[in-house]
């Protein structure tokens, strides 16, 4: 009987033809993605000569909104081992790139086949599914033409990750938290290096444009989707949510951010560097706490900044002001690195 009871209001949740403005904006949405989409071998000219990756580019330094691009240790370093080290690092961003988008392609057909017949959420999921899928395949020919064998994801997610989709279907709310704790950093990090406006190599420059581009709908969506259903809680769930969000974006965060091991070993970074870097200098830390502003605005308008949850914020170094609007740019960041 219980059983019965939580399955048809799992499906009550799931049906949301009473809510205009909500139909309004996946409908939106979808017919974004249908007027506006990208194929990853029909607009990036991966053949052509000046996609060519080539010896000694200096397009492939890192740009100094990267956290290791501005270190004065990486600063030091011979032009050559700069360009070694932005290539591999921007092989692997990528890498976990699509690691992440292959858990969400997954939950979104979890969460997709428990939808009503006729509900907007389907169609919005699977479009989104398909762009995720040309993300994949725009990351993995990024890394193939590059050349670095990088692990991507740390290795504790790799064999964790069978599980998260599964969770999509049962528990979209701490699901989609998770997705956005990894694609806001992905998505604040490949937008300031946009802004910065240094020259790029045109395959990272092409993929990141991409990226932001769509990305942009995808956030949108988990924004609407929490903000809708987050605040029709139990005070007792919105509580032990409110504690789940700032720790699991912290978590994500540093597996996507922080390079791996391998990285660390490879180019023989000193221990006191990596600690500088992530994130111990001040920089860093106004760096991590910046990629959760829209997460911060989020938590706000949904009723999950009680004191505990602000101090858990704290502790987990991303706490700040939210932000005003969504994707607002942190001019003080900007500014500190031109």
């Amino acid at each position: 009987m219980a059983r019965t009871k939580m399955i048809r209001r799992w499906r009550k949740n799931m049906d949301v033809s009473e809510d205009t403005q909500y139909v309004e904006m996946l409908t939106t949405l979808s017919e974004g993605s249908v007027r506006r989409n990208f194929n990853p071998y029909q607009d990036i000219e991966w053949d052509s000569p000046e996609f060519a990756v080539i010896p000694n580019d200096p397009r492939w330094v890192l740009p100094a909104t990267d956290p290791i691009g501005r270190h004065p240790w990486y600063q030091a370093q011979p032009l050559e081992r700069q360009i070694e080290i932005g290539m591999w690092r921007q092989a692997n961003v990528a890498k976990v790139g699509l690691h992440f988008e292959s858990i969400l392609i997954r939950g979104l057909m979890e969460y997709a086949f428990w939808t009503p017949n006729g509900s907007p959420e389907y169609r919005y999921c699977l479009h989104e599914a398909v762009e995720e899928c040309n993300h994949t395949l725009m990351f993995q020919e990024m890394v193939n033409r590059i050349g670095a064998d990088v692990p991507g994801m740390p290795r504790l997610l790799k064999w964790i990750q069978p599980g998260i989709p599964l969770v999509a279907g049962p528990l979209p709310i701490p699901f989609w938290f998770g997705i956005l704790a990894g694609e806001e950093p992905i998505d604040h990090t490949q937008k300031n290096v946009l802004r910065e406006g240094k020259a790029l190599h045109p395959i990272m420059e092409r993929v990141m444009a991409i990226h932001v581009a769509e990305e942009a709908r995808h956030i949108s969506f988990a924004h609407e989707y929490l903000r809708k259903r987050v605040p029709d809680l139990s005070w007792r769930k919105r509580f032990v949510l409110s504690i789940y969000v700032p720790i699991v974006m912290r978590i994500l965060c540093s597996a996507i951010i922080v390079p791996p091991r391998t990285f660390w070993k490879k180019f023989d970074i000193p221990r006191s560097v990596r600690k500088d870097i992530f994130f111990k200098s001040p920089q860093s830390r106004l760096m991590l706490r910046d990629m959760f502003g829209d997460v911060r605005m989020l938590a706000h308008d949904s009723g999950l900044m009680n004191p505990l949850a602000k101090l858990v914020w704290r502790i987990c170094r991303i706490n700040g002001s939210p932000s005003r609007y969504r994707s607002e740019p942190q001019r003080q960041h900007l500014v500190s690195v031109a």
